[in-house]
């Protein structure tokens, strides 16, 4: 196993081990300068002397990132012992899952630029996403409570202008190696290999909910029909709000509180999809342009989280597991990013990978469709017409 250790133990106990292993050395030659030549002691200095450079380094500002680490530095700290006298410390921990996740590059070459051997590297990024997740999603994302969805609907209507909604859902083909033995369960109608996030953002374009793991070929009604939030949703275990009257609305009859998605989704009571574009009217077509401002919330985090963590642009060449762990890890990081830091600069940034289509295959549209769900969306379009701004 690889060590952070910066000598090398030439004891015939240790040369035997190594006999053992098939390997020549404990620690490799090039990797017994770490803290000389390692990227981590270079540049984390000096980069704290530049915001800026600070920021595009690890893709966040730096109170942010010292909050993040703040929270998940005792869960990293490694204990000295006589075989690892100096054990890589949080804070280079951090640093190197951080960038295993802007950019994208492989253990080893990661593991080249911080002189440390692939294993320790693999070993790092899997621990550090465990630990982002286990330790940010209560305070981050933490599972919504009515009131959380409450106050969500209302900015999703000061801002958005879209009455009764708890936020706007959505899947995401995260790119994959295909798994061996896997056969098509992770090749989608795109044509590669994936594993399906799906998300719920607020108005604010933070995520409110993810699930992944989904099957690449599955759609994004099969995604969601086998989601635990429709299984909570089914049976009254989401949280959702009781009925209530649209806003500013002169009429009695209360209507649910919904989410917003695409025609990829079913239409059912607490699900909103647009009306089929080949049959708009002047009306419908207003709908489906209120529905889709709503339903860009969502959009927008795909793609901050594209732009700012590159590991996404391409597969992840990992196991399905630490795949999702990877993904969960962004999907937090991406909240508290928001959290600490605003959504508008982060729209900003990531203004050229917002609504940006990766390929030219549209969504195979649902045609799940219920009596209720059909008799709540007329019912929310007549609502809009008689409000039309």
């Amino acid at each position: 196993m690889d060590s952070s250790d910066e000598e090398y133990f030439a004891s015939s106990s240790t040369i035997n081990f190594l006999m053992g292993t098939g390997r020549e050395f404990a620690i490799h030659p090039i990797n017994r300068n770490r803290k000389r030549d390692g990227e981590f002691y270079r540049l984390y200095d000096d980069l704290r002397e530049y915001p800026e450079k600070f920021r595009s380094f690890t893709r966040m500002d730096m109170d942010t990132f010292d909050v993040i680490l703040s929270l998940i530095e005792r869960k990293l700290m490694k204990n000295w012992t006589n075989c690892n006298r100096e054990p890589i410390l949080p804070c280079e921990r951090l640093i190197i899952t951080i960038r295993f996740l802007a950019t994208g590059s492989s253990f080893t070459t990661l593991g080249f630029s911080f002189r440390m051997g692939r294993s320790t590297v693999a070993a790092i990024v899997t621990e550090t996403c465990q630990v982002l997740w286990d330790t940010l999603q209560p305070i981050y994302m933490p599972a919504p409570t009515e009131q959380m969805f409450k106050l969500v609907a209302d900015e999703y209507w000061q801002k958005w202008n879209f009455p009764n909604c708890i936020g706007a859902i959505d899947g995401k083909h995260i790119r994959m190696r295909c798994p061996p033995g896997s056969g098509s369960m992770y090749y989608n109608y795109k044509g590669y290999h994936s594993t399906v996030l799906q998300a719920v953002a607020d108005a604010n374009s933070k995520f409110l909910m993810v699930e992944i793991g989904g099957y690449g070929k599955q759609s994004d009604a099969g995604t969601f029909s086998s989601s635990d939030m429709y299984q909570l949703l089914i049976k009254g275990k989401l949280n959702v709000p009781p009925d209530a009257l649209l806003p500013d609305n002169e009429l009695t009859m209360k209507m649910p509180y919904v989410f917003v998605g695409d025609e990829a989704y079913p239409l059912v009571r607490h699900l909103i999809r647009p009306y089929p574009r080949n049959q708009l009217t002047t009306s419908l077509a207003y709908f489906n342009s209120r529905l889709s401002r709503a339903r860009k919330c969502v959009e927008c985090a795909f793609g901050i989280m594209s732009s700012k963590w590159r590991i996404l642009l391409k597969p992840i060449e990992t196991s399905p597991k630490l795949g999702d762990d990877i993904v969960k890890a962004i999907c937090i990081l991406h909240n508290v990013i928001i959290d600490h830091e605003g959504v508008s600069l982060q729209l900003e940034e990531a203004a050229d990978y917002i609504g940006r289509r990766t390929d030219n295959v549209s969504t195979p549209p649902s045609k799940i469709s219920t009596n209720s769900g059909r008799f709540i969306r007329d019912y929310f379009k007549g609502f809009m017409t008689r409000n039309t701004l």
